[in-house]
């Protein structure tokens, strides 16, 4: 009895091993349940949702549902999520996703270059991916556009900088050859004016302009004025421009 319980013990423990990493057939998809998709040697859109020494079916399908992805996948120890399955073109035979899971051997996670890929429960018909390189594309796209934009917006910044000290250059050089200009001119205008004051106080003629000074007095003889200071003189409190009659005793 004992040998017979031994042998059927052994029988189930190689059972178990023979099954260890098999892939499951392909299911129909479910509302809640995680249900096997297929062998895919592509991951498609996928991207990776952490690693675990403990990964499994169930593990990479809870992780998937929490991220709200309807499609998860499994490489050994590896886990990715996505919206879409692999294109189809990359589904394969079972057989190449022989690969036993970490954390419970009878799964099948993956293999060399494939990924066993799971329907997580939250949407029956998820799409399919087009392209296996999708993301990388995308990212490299997007990338290659931000650093144009990037690019961009220096040259247009530098640009602006640069006419900007030139406007501000061109209106600071023309205030100052203005005001420059105008300094000259007044200075040759006060140089003209001290030129004929000068030479009017030593013994030149006053400037023949209308509006010119006149330093003669009105009240001064004008038959007085014609004459040598040697010649005669004159009252300084005497005012000749008016004649005036005087009587005196002879």
């Amino acid at each position: 009895m004992l040998f017979k319980s031994f042998v059927i013990s052994a029988l189930i423990a190689a059972a178990a091993a023979a099954e260890q990493g098999v892939q499951k057939p392909a299911q129909d998809p479910e509302f809640g349940p995680d249900t096997v998709h297929g062998c895919y040697s592509s991951k498609g859109s996928m991207k990776a949702a952490g690693t675990s020494e403990f990964q499994s079916q169930g593990q990479c399908a809870t992780t998937c549902r929490k991220l709200g992805k309807p499609v998860g996948a499994s490489q050994m120890d590896q886990c990715w999520c996505g919206d879409a399955y692999p294109p189809k073109s990359s589904l394969t035979k079972d057989s190449a996703c022989g690969e036993p899971c970490p954390g419970f051997g009878t799964d099948a996670c993956g293999g060399l270059n494939a990924w066993t890929v799971y329907n997580i429960g939250i949407r029956k018909q998820p799409p399919e991916s087009t392209s296996t390189n999708a993301p990388a594309a995308a990212t490299s796209s997007a990338s290659e556009e931000s650093d144009s934009g990037n690019k961009t917006n220096t040259v247009g910044i530098a640009v602006g900088v640069v006419v900007g000290l030139i406007v501000v250059c061109a209106i600071g050089g023309g205030a100052f050859f203005f005001y420059r200009r105008k300094r000259n001119a007044e200075i040759e205008e006060e140089h003209r004016r001290n030129a004929a004051v000068n030479a009017f106080i030593a013994g030149g003629k006053p400037p023949s302009s209308s509006g010119g000074l006149s330093l003669s007095d009105q009240r001064l003889d004008p038959v007085m004025a014609q004459r040598r200071m040697s010649d005669g003189s004159i009252a300084d409190n005497e005012d000749y421009s008016r004649r005036i009659l005087r009587v005196t005793n002879a």
